[in-house]
């Protein structure tokens, strides 16, 4: 089933580089914006999240909640994260999802069924959710980036700073 905006965003438990969370408990009332990113150390992915660590305030200040993923270990990340404050000049101040077992990619579609092993997608997705009064989100944005190509990561911001308060 391909979700669709205006769905529930799909629950999970995941370890993360700030601990396990269940994400409709992390996410609580707020909006969020998740990150995927198909392996840890890829050029434009590292770039794309030093610059959202330089500009988490502005999330912060709205309430939106930011959240990264990519199918590396937490520990992975960790020296991802060394890589990404050497060459950005700023750490992730975020959580990162391991998704080692693709169970996250799965449910929001960013890999066929059939992904395993070392699978990496062709692509990058954004996704933005908002609150519902049942404690989850909905969808309201996905956006698919190639993996190939450069996307500014302020797309997220820009739709942030014109919907919540």
């Amino acid at each position: 089933m391909t979700l669709q905006l205006g769905d529930v965003a799909p629950d999970f438990n995941a370890d993360t580089s700030e601990g396990r969370i269940d994400f409709h408990d992390w996410l609580g009332d707020s909006w969020a914006v998740l990150f995927s990113h198909p392996k840890d150390f890829t050029p434009i992915c590292t770039t794309e999240l030093g610059y959202v660590a330089k500009i988490k305030p502005e999330f912060d200040r709205r309430g939106v909640k930011v959240i990264g993923l990519s199918v590396d270990s937490s520990e992975r990340h960790e020296k991802w994260a060394d890589d990404i404050e050497k060459t950005q000049g700023t750490r992730p101040n975020f959580p990162m999802i391991s998704d080692t077992d693709f169970n996250v990619s799965k449910l929001y579609g960013m890999l066929p069924a059939s992904a395993a092993g070392t699978y990496s997608g062709p692509s990058r997705y954004r996704w933005v959710t908002r609150p519902c009064p049942d404690g989850s989100g909905l969808l309201t944005r996905r956006s698919v980036v190639p993996n190939a190509l450069d996307r500014s990561p302020r797309e997220p911001a820009t739709l942030i700073r014109r919907v919540v308060a």
